[in-house]
């Protein structure tokens, strides 16, 4: 056994201090009041709305029955980006509110987890589109963010091979540059649940609705079931917000047998593989006239995809098949040299559901857009949406609550749910300079506490100032400051951090989410085991 293993049948005996309400205690809160708003579904759409409607005064209860963005919401491509492609069915104003709230996103509500990203989109030749075309729709681009990310621009294949050397450059004719942003999905996730929490919301992960309660045949809660400890429990709420994704439609079947089904799915997977060179901007390579493949630069690795195909299948079993592995890494040599593209590199695959609209044609035209609707027992339902413009989507949600016929009868009103006076830009917490943040937490360190430096650079950018709190931890404890893995940054005050302040209850909730270690191929069973020690020392 490695020295990092050798400190860990200590850790967790010393909890961080104030550590948030166990799950029994949650549970009785949930169950002895009546909520304004219970929200099914803990993913982009349900964190968003929870946040604004407890920021607008409501009380707010969240449940999902997996883990916060356990599913789809972070199994995306970790983007928050304008959405170049829209500008060629000529989606200017969609391209111009996406960069609007990617820029509030990066200066102002998370500047600690969201990051900037050059992206380089390679002209070859014979591809589907020319160089002259992609010039002018950078530029156009960059304009309507107001240039706010340098000049779209076009650069030699020289010059771009410098930054990428793993580049693939017979045949490249220019290279087209652009700005935009990406971020870790769960991190993301993890922080709206705290921002909705500090605002006066009761959440709890892992609590599966068994049913729906009726009053007068309208929908006012939900049965529910503890899928830790199988304890059953109810939620009363004026209004129950159904924001499952994927499985939308099987909460509508539970307000009304007959409800017609009103999405359908398409399966995006991804890859994650290790780097053997340099990658200083991300890659958007055009596959045909419609479709763009990534090589992203993400924690330290490499990310690809994605694919874009109808699912028909249960969404708990959803995942990167081999024939997604063979498309994926064919698609991304379009653009990347075979060197990086080794199946001997790949430490993770996923793969994650878009809930679309129902409608003819093929799931690769279909609208991407974000749908309310209400069933016949008053319930929402919403569906569709992404993390660009999630704050913008909790907002409209929450307005839309307050517009619907139905939705009167529950006494939500433009008075009661005063939308338009909150404030737009609300931080998330630990909102700081990730620069200062490490800065501080190499030099303001305690005699025999030293954080290493990679570490303390995935602290500042995962957690913000929130990282002083995880810094105490080890000043209480040495021993939380030993690295989980030696080949990865995170360290074991992240994991007492994420028991007792973000909601984890599984090692998949801290591998898979609250930290990196899932996805860089490091969650061996050593390490789970050691993980499943330190939840279990809290299991109320």
């Amino acid at each position: 056994m490695n020295s990092t293993m050798r400190g860990v049948p200590t850790l967790g005996t010393r909890p961080a201090a104030g550590p948030g309400p166990g799950r029994a205690e949650t549970r009785e809160v949930l169950a002895g009041a009546v909520f304004d708003l219970l929200v099914v579904g803990g993913g982009i759409l349900g964190t968003s709305v929870a946040w604004h409607a407890a920021q607008s005064g409501l009380r707010v209860a969240m449940v999902d029955a997996g883990d916060f963005a356990g599913a789809t919401s972070s199994a995306s491509s970790k983007l928050v980006h304008g959405g170049l492609r829209y500008l060629q069915t000529g989606a200017v104003k969609l391209v111009a509110e996406n960069h609007h709230e990617r820029r509030v996103l990066a200066k102002d509500v998370a500047p600690h987890l969201v990051n900037p990203l050059t992206f380089h989109l390679p002209v070859y030749r014979g591809g589907p589109h020319g160089a002259a075309k992609l010039g002018a729709g950078v530029f156009a681009y960059s304009a309507l963010s107001a240039f706010g990310d340098g000049v779209g621009r076009l650069i030699s294949p020289s010059r771009a091979a410098a930054d990428n050397p793993a580049l693939r450059t017979e045949g490249l004719k220019a290279v087209a540059v652009y700005g935009d942003h990406q971020m870790n999905d769960s991190r993301v996730a993890v922080m709206t649940v705290r921002a909705a929490v500090e605002s006066g919301a009761v959440v709890l992960n892992h609590a599966e609705v068994t049913g729906l309660r009726f009053t007068d045949g309208r929908v006012t809660g939900a049965e529910l079931r503890d899928r830790l400890d199988g304890t059953e429990f109810g939620v009363d709420a004026r209004l129950v917000l159904n924001a499952t994704g994927p499985w939308v439609d099987h909460l509508r079947r539970m307000e009304n047998p007959g409800a017609a089904p009103g999405i359908r799915l398409s399966k995006g997977a991804h890859l994650v593989l290790k780097r053997t060179a340099p990658w200083r901007a991300a890659m958007a390579t055009p596959v045909d006239k419609y479709r763009i493949t990534f090589a992203l630069p993400w924690e330290d690795h490499l990310l690809l995809g994605t694919t874009d195909e109808e699912y028909e299948g249960d969404p708990a079993e959803v995942s990167a098949t081999d024939a997604d592995v063979r498309q994926i890494l064919d698609e991304a040599a379009f653009s990347v040299r075979d060197e990086q593209l080794s199946p001997d590199l790949v430490t993770y695959a996923f793969a994650g559901l878009r809930v679309l609209p129902g409608g003819p044609g093929g799931v690769e035209s279909a609208r991407r857009e974000t749908v309310v609707t209400e069933g016949r027992g008053g319930m929402l339902s919403v569906a569709g949406g992404k993390w660009t413009t999630y704050r913008h989507i909790g907002r409209t949600v929450l307005r839309k609550l307050a517009t619907l016929p139905g939705t009167a009868r529950s006494g939500f009103t433009e008075d009661t749910v005063p939308v338009s006076q909150l404030v737009r830009r609300v931080p998330l917490p630990g909102v700081a300079n990730p620069n200062a943040v490490a800065h501080r937490l190499l030099v303001d360190r305690e005699p025999g506490t030293r954080l290493d430096p990679l570490t303390a650079r995935h602290l500042a950018t995962h957690y913000g100032a929130l990282a002083f709190d995880i810094a105490r931890l080890v000043h209480e404890d040495p021993a939380l400051g030993e690295r989980v893995h030696p080949d990865a940054p995170e360290i074991w005050a992240q994991v007492v951090y994420a028991r007792d302040h973000e909601w984890a209850a599984t090692a998949d909730d801290v591998l898979r989410r609250r930290t990196t270690l899932t996805i860089r191929g490091l969650d061996t069973e050593e390490v789970r085991r050691r993980v499943e020690e330190v939840l279990a020392k809290r299991r109320s």
